[in-house]
């Protein structure tokens, strides 16, 4: 992998994601100045690496508890190092055909994942849940002994992930049409491959089989994203492929994320609502946790990854939630309806 940059790919996404996790945790804050500020937790791993989970949840017995904007939120960066062993290889491999793998090995292999991940679960029924996450992979050769601790090793895989989408409890349909315009936006300065693919790819990720509905309204996925040949995107496809370039597109994505959400927020959480409403929104987060623990590859990742700090991978669940036993709500012709048909039936909001 080569870089125009005289800094390694690894260092430019750290300070990228250091300063993109400020800006967000920022503007959040400025929503809503007289609640308490994000606790900003660092933390250092044994294994390797360090991070920062920036984390607003008020405690049960504030009486400023139920005048806040936000209800649980996580905006966390994390910089881990360290060396994945061969259940996790196997596991990725099947997403990353870059990886190298040797079924027969039962050697680990070094890797580095660094990235930011976000949840922003927002106390008013009418203002959606948001999630993002962005993050770059590498898996480098071993050094030999008595190497230069500080020499970079050689990089034999490497890849970009992430995406950011919507999960409304209550449907708005002009929310989905600025989200997704503003993600299609930042992709259409790289690609007019990317906003098309990578949206289709969340409406199929972000989807609940046993429920057979969708999460929300869908946003951007997209993973395993280098120089090397890609499932999802024609060979000959006009696209960014040095790292440089690709990192360009993640930036752009990051980037849009404040413009892409904070807007929403700003229209909806003033909005009066009944203690009905409230009850769908936590049966609608019920969904939301079934699927960050049955499907999510990042959460499965995560917890599979040596030294996990549980605390963070799991920041993502909503604090308060509904599990009803056959839910009387969501029928035909109500505005709970209204959604469950969105998400039974993904919509193209923008073309």
């Amino acid at each position: 992998m080569s870089s125009s940059s005289s800094k390694p790919m690894r260092t430019q996404v750290e300070e990228y994601i250091v300063s993109l996790q400020e800006q967000i945790v920022t503007a959040l804050e400025r929503l809503d100045p007289k609640a308490p500020a994000f606790k900003r937790d660092s933390w250092t791993r044994a294994q390797g690496g360090l991070g920062q989970s920036c984390v607003f949840q008020v405690p049960s017995d504030d009486s400023t508890k139920h005048d806040t904007v936000l209800e649980k939120a996580g905006v966390n960066i994390s910089i881990v190092h360290g060396k994945l062993p061969p259940a996790a290889v196997k596991q990725m491999k099947a997403d990353h055909s870059s990886l190298p793998y040797n079924p027969d090995s039962q050697e680990s292999i070094p890797f580095l994942a660094t990235g930011l991940s976000l949840v922003i679960h927002p106390r008013n029924p009418n203002a959606p849940t948001c999630h993002a996450n962005y993050r770059y992979f590498e898996v480098t050769e071993p050094l030999v002994e008595g190497a230069d601790p500080n020499e970079q090793p050689k990089v034999l895989a490497w890849w970009f992930g992430g995406g950011s989408d919507l999960t409304p409890s209550y449907l708005f349909e002009e929310d989905a049409v600025h989200f997704h315009s503003t993600l299609k936006t930042a992709c259409d300065k790289h690609s007019t491959i990317f906003y098309p693919t990578f949206k289709k790819w969340c409406d199929e990720y972000f989807y609940i089989p046993h429920r057979q509905e969708a999460r929300g309204v869908g946003g951007l996925f997209f993973d395993d994203l280098s120089d090397a040949a890609h499932a999802r995107l024609p060979d000959d496809a006009p696209r960014p492929r040095t790292a440089d370039e690709i990192f360009a597109f993640v930036r752009s994505l990051g980037d849009a994320f404040v413009p892409s959400y904070i807007p929403i927020l700003e229209r909806r959480i003033s909005m009066p609502y009944t203690p009905y409403q409230r009850r769908w929104q936590l049966v609608r987060r019920g969904r939301y946790v079934e699927f960050n623990l049955i499907y999510d590859r990042g959460t499965k990742f995560g917890l599979m990854t040596p030294g996990a700090r549980v605390e963070s991978i799991l920041m993502t669940l909503p604090e308060t939630v509904r599990w009803e036993y056959q839910c009387d709500m969501g029928g035909e012709g109500t505005e709970e309806g209204r959604l469950v048909e969105v998400l039974q039936k993904p919509r193209e909001w923008v073309q």
